[in-house]
């Protein structure tokens, strides 16, 4: 599958594996810190030491993205812009929609940021994104949606966060609940539901795209300090491509509904 705007200059998403049939669907809202050009000539105004950080995009998730959804033979679909442009994990009405402070770093780009110009990130950028992210659910039945994220192992003046990996999930626990339960066999591995937050936004990616459509779901958060190199994005996709299966097997043989 082509994206719909590749003829464009500017693409906000990009799909790997578009051909692939399996029902597992694979996502990465923050995939990327790209800045397009058509935003401020493409510098929000902060150090480039902070367009590394966690506050513009998540650390290492989109290795592990791209990888596991080859391990699943799965469709992978990232975001092509930084969460600090327009965050498509948020419903269009939530105020961090745009975030003007970040863990200590005001965006002055984003400072008083103006309705037309909020307007225009989310038809350029967010919009089209999660058209295709509905359009490639809507291809099978039985879709299971999988979004990869990241988090920091601290954010500023606060205290470390013991965990390795967390799994968020609201009412629908199917997939999740399992999930926690195989990850907590591994020796070593500190998990946590709903960890290092707390179930989903309303009108989030998941709560759109699989909540309100009964897809079965998890939202998958690892420390980013563990996938910060290529051995580590391996690691983390080769151990969720391994018990997610199992986790749907568990899912589906106990029958519960959402």
């Amino acid at each position: 599958m082509q994206n719909d705007n590749h003829n464009l200059a500017w693409e906000p998403y990009h799909i790997f594996g578009g051909e692939r049939a399996s029902r597992w669907l694979i996502l990465c809202d923050h995939a990327t810190n790209r800045i397009p050009d058509w935003i401020n000539g493409g510098d929000l105004g902060i150090a480039s030491e902070d367009m590394a950080r966690h506050i513009a995009f998540d650390v290492g998730a989109s290795g592990v993205a791209i990888r596991l959804a080859e391990r699943l033979g799965a469709p992978a679909i990232l975001t092509n812009f930084s969460r600090l442009v327009i965050d498509p994990n948020r419903g269009e009405d939530d105020p961090t929609l745009v975030m003007q402070l970040y863990d200590g770093t005001l965006i002055p780009a984003n400072r008083g940021i103006s309705p037309d110009a909020v307007t225009k990130r989310l038809d350029r950028c967010y919009r089209p994104y999660h058209r295709m992210v509905a359009e490639l659910a809507a291809r099978q039945d039985d879709t299971v949606i999988v979004s990869v994220h990241s988090f920091t192992p601290q954010f500023r003046g606060r205290p470390m966060r013991p965990w390795h990996c967390g799994l968020l999930y609201g009412d629908d626990t199917r997939l999740s609940v399992p999930l926690v339960d195989l990850l907590e066999q591994v020796p070593g591995l500190v998990v946590a539901a709903n960890k290092p937050y707390s179930g989903h936004l309303s009108g989030d990616t998941i709560d759109r795209h699989a909540i309100a459509k009964g897809r079965q779901n998890t939202l998958i958060e690892i420390r980013n300090d563990l996938i910060e190199t290529d051995t580590g994005q391996v690691e983390w996709a080769d151990r969720f491509a391994s018990l997610l299966p199992e986790a749907l097997a568990l899912a589906e043989s106990a029958g519960v509904t959402p």
